[in-house]
């Protein structure tokens, strides 16, 4: 990215100078801290135009072509290009690009498929589940039966026997599969034999890995899947929204289930600037840029495990990374304090079978920086540093401040 996003700051502290300060002291934090979070980017200056555009003004509940207000033609026009881009990016049959978040997108699914009371077989919240995934504070957990299935104790990947033995158990109307805190390649195809087998839909919670998946650096779970869920941000570097891809069979179902069922009006500059991402990410420079963020995740995990944490899975075939800090001598909410005083921004997340609290890191954004491997055996060091109290966390901040003034999120 080779300019600032548009920021109207003259315009904004005359009017409102309170809220000014705090935008430009947001862009402050970011450009100045290293920002780790797996769920987190930078969206490109054209995606934040397009989220500041006048389409921000625009009431348009309904689909294109059936609006239920005038003045929609553009709008229209705008959402069309979103859809085909989309279905054409991940060869879906069809794409809703309305959800406002990947919650809202599994809610618009299981409210497309399922029926209060219906059972559903999903990744325990425990082993990296999403909330969505049964969580008794959640829609889903409050109504549908849930049964979670686990990760191997040794290993700490999916354990697929315990999948299929727990679909036939309770033969679920629905199986979900997709984590926020899993470093590997889900096997889609198993995930449909299994479906297949006990007649059930297959749901793919695809937030984390559909960025990749554009890429062309993951396994796309489209050609398996009755439903995939996912997000427009993360590895994906689009606006905070959702979006649903299908089969044409259930594409009336899943379109009535976004509207008028879950949600109202469309956000429509939101759906402008996850066109202008699918755009983008269509490119062969997001498909460099895909590589770099999984080269990069590779690299950070081999030289944290060589610094003493604890890896889960071993290492990682996406952006996300899950460690465990014990072996430092610190728990992971400590170590998520430590590391935020020195700058460098990161996750807890729940550590497989009851070992508590880990820590879950990302690389997509430092990518879209433009760091590169050799940054990420730095980042590795300076991690490390802070945990054992071999580094002042002031100084290592200084050191932060250096390495993200050579990589700026938002240069000129």
């Amino acid at each position: 990215m080779a300019v600032t996003p548009t920021l109207e700051t003259d315009v904004l502290r005359r009017q409102d100078p309170e809220l000014a300060e705090i935008l430009l002291a947001e862009l402050t934090r970011q450009s100045t801290t290293l920002q780790l979070i797996a769920a987190e980017n930078f969206a490109s200056p054209a995606v934040l135009a397009a989220l500041g555009s006048p389409l921000a003004n625009k009431y348009a509940e309904g689909y294109p072509g059936a609006r239920h207000h005038g003045g929609c033609e553009l709008a229209d026009v705008a959402e069309r290009v979103a859809v085909d881009r989309a279905t054409a990016l991940f060869g879906a049959a069809h794409a809703n690009v309305q959800s406002h978040s990947g919650s809202s997108a599994v809610l618009a699914a299981y409210a497309a498929l399922l029926r209060p009371g219906d059972t559903v077989l999903a990744l325990g919240l425990p082993y990296g589940g999403h909330l969505t995934h049964g969580s008794p504070a959640n829609f889903s957990g409050r109504w549908f039966d849930f049964v979670g299935y686990g990760v191997d104790a040794e290993t700490g990947l999916i354990d697929h026997d315990q999948v299929r033995h727990l679909a036939r158990d309770h033969r679920p109307k629905a199986i979900v599969c997709g984590s926020i805190a899993y470093p590997r390649h889900i096997d889609y195809a198993f995930f449909h034999e299994v479906a297949d087998e006990v007649g059930a839909y297959l749901i793919v919670a695809a937030g984390h890995p559909i960025g990749l998946v554009a890429g062309g650096v993951a396994p796309s779970p489209v050609p398996y899947a009755d439903v995939v869920c996912a997000t427009t941000h993360k590895v994906l570097r689009g606006p905070r929204g959702g979006m649903i891809l299908c089969g044409s069979e259930l594409a009336e179902r899943i379109d009535r289930s976004v509207f008028p069922f879950t949600q109202g009006g469309a956000q429509m500059n939101s759906i402008a600037a996850k066109a202008v991402a699918f755009g983008e990410a269509a490119t062969p420079a997001f498909g460099a840029y895909a590589r770099q963020v999984v080269a990069n995740a590779r690299v950070l995990a081999g030289h944290l495990a060589a610094e003493g944490f604890g890896v889960v899975t071993g290492g990682t075939d996406t952006h996300l990374i899950v460690v465990d800090p014990a072996p430092l001598g610190v728990d992971g909410r400590s170590a998520r304090g430590r590391l935020a005083a020195a700058g460098i921004v990161l996750d807890c997340c729940a550590l497989p079978h009851g070992e508590g609290r880990g820590l879950r890191l990302g690389t997509a954004a430092v990518t879209t920086q433009g760091m590169g491997e050799t940054e990420m055996v730095l980042i590795a060091a300076l991690l490390a540093g802070v945990l054992r109290g071999d580094h002042d966390p002031a100084g290592v901040r200084a050191e932060v401040r250096e390495l993200t003034g050579r990589f700026p999120p938002y240069p000129g």
